[in-house]
């Protein structure tokens, strides 16, 4: 009789954890989660990381200690925050010889030791090489079946493009403030003609890279337009300087955006997890 409770209760957590799929973003010191479970809506999960662990750490125990992730899951999706190198597609499938170590390495330097991931962003023609901690990647695939690995700045980047590139004759820059960081980005030709991230911590350093992006691509002040999503820092501060400089500056709306994804509703969850909602 205890051998068949046993199974039973056995059986109940495997088919719980096959119908369960998790995204998890790991930020600048920063844990978040995503879940969905047995056809239940989507819930958004911030988590406090404890101080004088690895991110890595933290993320094990959040699988032992929170119960919307007991059991692990059958999918999982893992957004990293670590830079991003871009190249044409056509590059990348004309080089037999390619090597993303060595690309990768070439252009940062922070992420030695890191695993290298490749991906593609077809709308565009680019291939993406990006950093994942193999640490943090090792802690996912010993909860979850199936784990995909993805990028914070690529589903932005392609929404972008998707959704803003066609319209209109002004030439557009984007910005998304997040991690204390700012991705900008821009088109051209149906391909990326700018795209990087920088630190944005303070205000100024924000103000002083989206003009120098500006200045660098030959944009003009009053005829091409800035659109901005995420926590800028100091917002008033900068936002008013911008406006000093810049005539069309425009707020890009989630839920207008998503269509009124209820995702796109859901207060503090990045912009990123929405794109890659479950």
């Amino acid at each position: 009789m205890h051998t068949d409770r046993h199974y039973a209760l056995r059986t109940k957590s495997i088919m719980s954890r096959q119908d369960k799929k998790i995204i998890i973003r790991a930020g600048r010191g920063t844990l978040a989660f995503l879940t969905k479970e047995d056809g239940s809506e989507a819930v958004f999960h911030p988590y406090v990381v404890k101080s004088g662990m690895s991110l890595a750490a933290n993320l094990r125990e959040a699988f032992k200690e929170q119960d919307w992730l007991a059991g692990g899951a059958a999918n999982a999706q893992l957004l990293v925050t670590t830079p991003v190198v871009l190249l044409p597609l056509e590059e990348y499938q004309d080089n037999e010889a390619f090597d993303a170590e060595s690309i990768y390495s070439g252009v940062i330097t922070k992420c030695k030791g890191d695993e290298k991931v490749l991906q593609e962003v077809r709308s565009v023609d680019a291939m993406s090489i990006f950093a994942v901690n193999r640490d943090l990647r090792m802690v996912v695939g010993d909860n979850c079946d199936n784990v995909e690995v993805g990028n914070v700045t690529l589903p932005v980047l392609h929404h972008f493009y998707s959704r803003y590139y066609q319209s209109g004759q002004r030439r557009k820059l984007f910005a998304y403030f997040h991690d204390k960081m700012v991705d900008l980005c821009s088109f051209d030709s149906q391909r990326i003609r700018f795209a990087n991230t920088f630190e944005a911590t303070h205000a100024h350093d924000a103000l002083y890279y989206i003009l120098f992006v500006w200045k660098q691509l030959g944009m003009d002040g009053h005829e091409d337009s800035l659109h901005v999503i995420g926590e800028m820092p100091h917002e008033q501060w900068l936002r008013g300087r911008l406006q000093s400089y810049l005539s069309n500056i425009y707020d890009v709306n989630p839920v207008a955006d998503l269509n009124r994804s209820p995702l796109a509703e859901i207060e503090g969850m990045p912009f990123d997890m929405m794109l890659c909602g479950l």
